[in-house]
């Protein structure tokens, strides 16, 4: 084969983005050593120590143990292993880790033949270019069969090419980030952490994550039944079992320092999570960039702040919902658990295979998402590296990631009953609509399409770039028509499937398309063709996205910090609480319900949100009373005054409070027999009835 036939990538430098070395004291090197290290420092402490209240916490369910003990034991635990560490840094000599940092070994130079790299390429493209443009007008009528064959049919090609690089020849070492590079990520990590607290989404879910963490801070009592409709007594719902501990950590750290429960959450542990969320981000890509990691991190942030809007875009997954596990599950555990495993793969060291596991148990506290994802992530991880002969590591690495949320699902099932998933978002999603959800459509999900197909190609040789050929092979075949349907039939689990995305890091191979390359001798042309690249995707995320802090991303920006929920119903719901109120359930405008149990555990409501009435069964009178009696109390039904009297006996409601503007409702109640207690002005007049006797 001719020289012509081959397209040849340059060496990667030894040290991407590194300003030249200027004499240092010893002083300013420890410094600048702390500073280059500190991201993976906290990344890790975080980890670890949210592993370690995971386990205690589940250890805590066996003996009814109070959250706050739990919380105070956990403390001491963070303290021996800190006292650990540092002793054990102090024996080697050094009080500071080293960071990503990979092998040692000389470079090679991996040559692709271009016959078969550009048939690749245009599969890609046109698997990007027909997903992303598909249900637009201007891909109308095109069936989603062509980006499914293209796509697969692209990262079988990117498999095979990352595969014969691997077999060429050892990779460059991965170089330690610099203070400099440290230094702009934490800075950024800080700033999203400030911003935290003035972005405001208030979702329906809060009532209960938000609402399960006001219930332990007020009450320092684990709720295992259900806690929304009764007082702990009814039998929790089955698609929320209480195997994550988020919600009972930030109740506990509410009941210790003697705050609100909403408080701890949003104003203590979210800015917490915000760093740890960007510093992930910045590791992998740091990790996985062959060449200016700064930039590509830079992008992978734009592209999260720029395109949020649709419910399942992963901006708005991560700030304005970090603190539902979820939304810290796909922000951080998803980037940091294929940072460990490209560092189990490169040391195969028992601190990366330690950090592995340890990651998924802080991911089996944070959502029960992370049995579905993490068996799919590494699966894929799997997969890459038996196609490399890797086959007991991939054993042992996977083994690590899915043994602990696997087995936390299945024993939280086989002691409180099998797994009720209609809960959950009850609607499907098939290959199309789950590409177009998180990957989104036009020419931002055009992007997200090359950075499926084409991003593997541009990863850091070897590892990083197999296993990222390994997660775009792995969703390109999910995204088949007809196999997340087979998958739902045989699993049950087909109302989370639309999530099988999240296995990609795709803000981290976002970023990678600025790492691009171009032959030439000149430095500085090299890297304005980078530079090139990645203004030009930021500039389309600006135009064509939405931003994090738009109203379209039902989000509400403040000039203070604030809680996630509207004022006017923070200040109804407290108004609420404070009035003198007979027994019985509180019927309220559903809103104001939802709101209520965010505020406080103590004023028990009708209806928290309609979806979770799935789980006691539409038909039941249960179900039936509780949705008639909350469209009465919003104004949207008329119903008879006898069914409304009869569902308000059968559900126990003992203050009833509507808008003036509702004047059935007002004149209902009192010829119910309900008496006037309270009254408020405007704005969101309200006036509250309570049942005499």
């Amino acid at each position: 084969m001719s020289n012509a036939d081959h397209v040849a990538v340059a060496p990667r430098p030894a040290i991407a983005d590194a300003a030249p070395e200027l004499p240092q004291s010893p002083r300013g090197s420890r410094l600048g050593a702390a500073v280059a290290a500190a991201p993976a420092v906290v990344t890790d402490a975080g980890v670890l120590g949210f592993a370690l209240w995971t386990v205690l916490y589940h250890a805590a369910l066996f003996v009814d143990l109070r959250p706050s003990v739990t919380f105070l034991i956990w403390v001491a635990g963070c303290l021996v292993l800190v006292g650990w560490t540092l002793a054990r840094s102090r024996r080697r000599g050094s009080a500071v880790p080293a960071a990503d940092v990979g092998a040692v070994e000389a470079p090679a130079v991996a040559r692709h033949p271009r016959r078969w790299l550009l048939p690749v390429l245009a599969a890609g493209v046109v698997a990007a270019v027909t997903a992303g443009l598909a249900n637009t007008p201007a891909g109308a009528g095109v069936s989603w069969w062509i980006p499914a064959v293209t796509g697969a049919l692209a990262a079988v090609g990117v498999m095979l090419f990352t595969r014969r690089d691997w077999r060429a020849g050892p990779a460059p070492a991965t170089p330690a980030p610099t203070a400099g590079q440290s230094a702009y990520a934490l800075v950024v990590s800080i700033g999203v952490a400030i911003s935290s607290f003035y972005i405001a989404r208030n979702t329906p879910d809060d009532v209960y994550y938000v609402g399960r963490s006001v219930w332990v801070a007020e009450r320092d009592t684990v709720p295992l039944n259900d806690f929304l409709f009764t007082e702990n007594v009814a039998r929790a719902m089955g698609s929320q079992p209480p195997t994550p501990s988020i919600e009972v950590f930030d109740g506990a750290l509410g009941h210790v320092l003697g705050i609100h429960g909403a408080s701890a959450t949003w104003y203590v542990a979210l800015p917490v999570m915000a760093v740890l969320a960007v510093l992930a981000l910045w590791r992998l890509t740091h990790r996985w960039a062959p060449r200016r990691p700064v930039l590509a991190f830079s992008v992978a942030v734009a592209f999260l702040y720029l395109v949020a809007g649709g419910d399942a875009a992963l901006g708005t997954y991560h700030l304005p919902r970090l603190y539902e596990g979820k939304g810290m599950f796909v922000s951080a555990v998803i980037p940091l658990m294929w940072l460990y495993l490209t560092e189990w793969f490169d040391t195969r060291s028992r601190r990366a295979l330690l950090m592995v596991f340890a990651l998924s148990v802080t991911a089996t506290g944070l959502t029960t998402t992370s049995a579905i994802i993490l068996p799919i992530l590494a699966g894929a991880a799997g997969l890459a590296m038996l196609l490399v002969g890797r086959w007991k590591d991939a054993v042992i690495g996977g083994l690590a990631a899915v043994v602990y949320p696997v087995g936390a699902i299945v024993a939280s099932r086989l002691l409180l009953g099998g797994m009720n998933a209609v809960g959950a978002d009850s609607a499907f999603f098939d290959a199309q609509y789950t590409y177009r959800r998180t990957l989104m459509i036009g020419i931002i999900g055009v992007i997200g399409g090359i950075a499926l197909w084409c991003g593997p190609l541009l990863a850091r040789r070897r590892t990083p770039a197999v296993l990222a050929a390994g997660a775009a092979l792995t969703l390109s075949v999910l995204l088949v028509p007809g196999v997340l349907e087979t998958l739902g039939a045989l699993t049950g689990i087909s109302v989370v499937l639309w999530r099988v995305p999240w296995v990609l890091a795709l803000p981290t191979l976002i970023g990678l398309l600025c790492t691009v390359e171009v032959r030439s001798p000149s430095r500085l042309l090299r890297g304005a063709v980078g530079g090139a690249v990645a203004a030009a995707m930021v500039a389309v995320f600006a135009v064509w996205g939405t931003p994090m802090w738009s109203p379209k991303s039902w989000v509400t920006m403040s000039d203070r910090p604030t809680w996630k929920l509207p004022e006017q119903r923070q200040r109804i719901a407290f108004w609420i609480k404070k009035q003198d109120r007979p027994d019985g359930l509180l019927l309220a405008p559903p809103v104001i319900m939802r709101t209520s149990l965010i505020v406080t555990s103590e004023v028990r409501v009708v209806l928290p949100r309609d979806m979770y009435l799935v789980e006691y069964d539409l038909n039941s009178d249960f179900a039936k009373d509780r949705l008639l009696l909350a469209r009465f109390a919003e104004g949207k039904l008329q119903p008879p005054r006898a069914e409304v009297a009869a569902a308000a006996q059968r559900v126990g409601v003992g203050t009833i409070c509507v808008y003036n503007g509702n004047h059935y409702a007002r004149d209902t109640a009192v010829e119910l027999g309900f008496h006037k207690l309270a009254s408020r002005k405007g704005p969101g007049a309200m006036t509250c009835y309570g049942k005499v006797g």
